[in-house]
């Protein structure tokens, strides 16, 4: 790390329990939990699509979520919102907030406090590769959990809602969506039930105290995340990724990330792949760090973790 990083990294140190970090122009709240240890990198902990990082502090029916058992490993762990999520402002256009404008915002984040183990979730996960590929010194490794992957996998859909909506239900294609961008986007419940808290493992009974936790999300991020019109978060090349530890986790019971679409990204990002009922672990969805065995999933990753010396 030069210099500049260190001292950044010594004034985040003794900075508050939380702080803001980002771009000027979108600023993000950052949680921080634990405290560094000799031999223990950060990790940073970002949420996926019409969430906060609220996911990450405790469990819809009130159990510590993954932050916590994250620095409970004796890590320095932090949780931002996304711009326009949560705790981070919100502008007027946030309608039309893309993918790379939150991707820079978590890319200041992580060049203050790198290098780091990012985890991502969901539609974090292109930005993801793409952080790692522009600011390699500041990612020292990817956990994926059902992370989207780079536009370069994806086809092109048309820019056009009534022909996207006949594939909605198609899982080899994500079950894509097209919104208008002229609004956000208010995630309905029946949407919620159907692709997050679907599984066996999802505490049914926590569902409204979950529902509550859902925010409005920017349209043009949805449209970005299915490549519609062509317009998802590309990378260059994959080869730039390929001294990067990467592990993609992927649970039985996601419609929009069966196996075989999480193990192509795995492959084309030379990730390793956990596919978690091969490790005895089944039932689980697209909210693993919310749901009944979220602890377990956390040891699995910590353990990865300690593996491979970060």
């Amino acid at each position: 790390m030069d210099q500049a990083g260190a001292t950044s990294r010594q004034a985040l140190s003794r900075a508050p329990e939380c702080f803001y970090s980002g771009t000027d122009a979108h600023p993000i709240y950052v949680d921080r939990l634990g405290a560094p240890q000799a031999g223990r990198l950060p990790i940073v902990l970002v949420h996926g699509g019409g969430h906060t990082g609220a996911c990450y502090i405790t469990t819809p029916d009130g159990r510590p979520g993954w932050a916590p058992a994250f620095a409970a490993s004796g890590r320095e762990v932090f949780v931002p919102d996304w711009p326009g999520h949560g705790r981070s402002p919100m502008r007027p256009d946030f309608a039309t907030l893309s993918s790379v404008e939150i991707a820079e915002s978590l890319q200041r984040l992580l060049e203050e406090i790198g290098p780091a183990v990012l985890l991502v979730h969901s539609a974090g996960g292109p930005m993801a590769w793409w952080i790692a590929e522009r600011s390699p010194k500041a990612v020292a490794a990817i956990v994926g959990v059902a992370p989207g992957g780079p536009a370069n996998l994806l086809p092109v859909l048309p820019d056009d809602a009534e022909a996207v909506a006949k594939l909605k239900d198609d899982e080899s294609l994500g079950c894509p969506v097209r919104v208008e961008e002229d609004r956000p986007l208010f995630i309905p419940p029946e949407f919620m039930r159907a692709y997050w808290a679907n599984s066996e493992r999802f505490p049914k009974q926590a569902f409204e105290a979950y529902r509550r936790s859902i925010v409005p999300e920017s349209a043009r991020l949805m449209n970005e995340r299915f490549n519609i019109d062509g317009k998802g978060l590309r990378i260059a090349d994959p080869a730039n990724l390929a001294d990067l530890p990467i592990l993609i986790v992927t649970g039985d019971s996601d419609p929009r990330h069966p196996r075989a679409i999480d193990e192509a990204t795995a492959r084309y990002l030379g990730a390793e792949f956990i596919w978690l009922p091969e490790r005895g672990i089944s039932g689980n969805g697209h909210m693993p760090m919310c749901e009944d065995n979220s602890d377990e999933i956390a040891a699995l990753i910590v353990a990865w973790l300690e593996a491979k010396g970060l």
